[in-house]
């Protein structure tokens, strides 16, 4: 059993009144770190320089046994600078960043297409040969996308629907939250997610921050609300990646099959989420990590 996660890495700079940290980051590394914590074998395929940040990107996959497939950064690696003054945070995104691109090689195609699975978050879908080169290397594999669109990574919007909406269409699994609907399709999210659906998607994972999550699937319409857990809410950056980890970890693992179990997998992946949250970064939090004062903080 191994996942593939394929998407960006890159250092998160967090800028508020207590001043300036730094974290390991990126939708698909958090994806894939997320994984292996819940005990799936994950490799992540992303863009990562030969620079101080690299080495750090490095040694904390390392660290959380997360094998890694490095495209070369031109650039350097990846950074977004989160400034957050009370109200939603501004992200700045440096030149390597904007200008990602993953490398699809011989050991990257074997990797994709010997897996169980593979998740895509936050790819470069605005470029033609990247989505090309993606929908190749993948071939038959079951696939799970979200989009996780950012304005300032994103340089032709109609390219990057375009892009996302070919792979979404044969894909197993795709997640979308209300920021997804509003900056690439200016609906609700109910409404994306019908569009998702009938364009092939087999399953649609829909995020609505406070109000929970819902499921999607042939016969089957699944909310959950978000989870209660002890603790205050201390960040929410890593609660979308933590809901499709605790997901493609169920896809693999469980195979769900009828309302039930997929009910099943959307609880605990809500119960995921709410953990995270109650940590700084976007690192997954089981829920035993509340029993067990899990505190300290990883990736600082």
């Amino acid at each position: 059993m191994r996942v593939v996660v394929v998407g960006d890495a890159l250092i998160d700079e967090l800028r508020d009144d207590r001043g300036v940290r730094e974290f390991v980051g990126g939708a698909a590394l958090n994806v894939a770190v997320g994984l292996t914590r819940l005990g799936v074998p994950t490799t992540l395929i992303a863009m990562v320089g030969d620079d101080e940040a690299g080495d750090h990107i490095r040694g904390y996959l390392r660290d959380y046994g997360v094998e890694l497939l490095a495209s070369p950064g031109p650039f350097g690696s990846s950074r977004a600078v989160s400034t957050r003054t009370g109200g939603e945070p501004v992200y700045v995104f440096n030149e390597a960043a904007q200008n990602r691109a993953v490398v699809f090689g011989e050991a990257e195609r074997r990797a994709c297409q010997d897996a169980d699975l593979v998740v895509v978050s936050c790819f470069p879908f605005d470029d033609p040969a990247q989505v090309e080169a993606l929908a190749d290397a993948v071939g038959s594999t079951p696939l799970a996308i979200d989009p996780n669109p950012r304005t300032g990574m994103m340089s032709d919007l109609a390219e990057f629907v375009r892009g996302f909406e070919r792979l979404a269409a044969q894909a197993s699994l795709v997640k979308v939250g209300e920021d997804d609907a509003a900056l690439l399709y200016r609906v609700p999210l109910d409404g994306l997610r019908d569009r998702l659906r009938d364009l092939g998607a087999a399953v649609v994972l829909t995020t609505y921050g406070p109000a929970g999550a819902g499921l999607d699937a042939p016969g089957m319409e699944i909310t959950a609300p978000i989870s209660k857990l002890p603790g205050r809410i201390v960040d929410t950056m890593g609660a979308g990646d933590a809901v499709l980890s605790a997901i493609a970890a169920s896809l693999v693992q469980d195979s769900p099959e009828g309302e039930d179990e997929w009910g099943a997998a959307l609880h605990r992946a809500m119960d995921v989420a709410a953990a995270t949250c109650r940590f700084e970064g976007a690192l997954l939090r089981l829920p035993s990590a509340i029993d067990d004062d899990e505190l300290e903080h990883f990736g600082s």
